[in-house]
């Protein structure tokens, strides 16, 4: 299973848009990719380390913890990122079960 995790704060206008954008993607992928991802939100505001690295570019995506994407998230690219992730990830497994 991979993570997207969006990293915002309440009352965000741009981390709003973000959510949004990740619920709009992750709906229009496949059904056994879109099971293979787990969406993970965290707050600035609630933890001081995601505070003190990010206060100043949320919206963050993350993917399995790398960036990807801060203050905007484009569908296009984040639907090619998560494919792709998906997809290595499914081979990865395929891999392992031989």
């Amino acid at each position: 299973m991979m993570t997207l995790t969006l990293i915002g704060k309440p009352d965000c206008h741009l981390c709003a848009v973000a959510s949004e954008v990740v619920d709009a993607v992750v709906a229009e992928l496949p059904d056994a990719a879109a099971e293979r991802i787990q969406i993970v939100e965290a707050s600035i505001q609630d933890d001081p380390a995601l505070y003190e690295q990010w206060w100043e570019k949320i919206p963050v995506v993350l993917i399995d913890g790398r960036l990807h994407a801060h203050w905007r998230v484009s569908p296009d690219r984040l639907r090619e990122a998560l494919e792709e992730a998906v997809g290595a990830e499914a081979r990865a497994d395929q891999k392992e079960l031989r």
